[in-house]
């Protein structure tokens, strides 16, 4: 059964840290380009990072570059995001998702798999 965990969400402090992790079970994530995605309550999903199979290619929406860090390790299966300097605004379900063609896209529907989403909440 092809699957993607997402796990570390939580509640922290603005200025606080997290690291998200994404976890593949069913298929390998060789190949796949990466992404993550948010969406707050109200508010549309937006695309937060992404990372193609061989790193070459990123994306970071302007809200979040120089706060937050997208990797993966290919021989744990795993995709992760770092985010630094967290504020208030960066409150969402945040969902990694993958797709076939490995290269960066902001679209949702250009992907293929979804994960079932992390609570991030960033509040005093």
């Amino acid at each position: 059964q092809v699957q993607l965990v997402e796990s570390g969400g939580g509640a922290v402090q603005p200025g606080g840290s997290l690291r998200l992790s994404c976890a593949a079970s069913g298929f390998t994530l060789d190949y796949h380009a990466i992404g993550w995605f948010r969406q707050a309550p109200g508010k549309e999903r937006e695309a937060v990072s992404c990372i193609s199979s061989a790193e070459t290619d990123t994306y970071y929406a302007d809200s979040v570059k120089g706060r937050f860090t997208i990797s993966r390790d290919n021989a744990k299966n795993t995709v992760y995001l770092r985010m630094n300097s967290l504020k208030p605004e960066d409150t969402a379900v945040y969902y990694c998702a993958a797709k076939e063609r490995d290269y960066c896209s902001v679209y949702g529907w250009d992907y293929d798999y979804w994960g079932q989403g992390t609570q991030v909440t960033v509040s005093s």
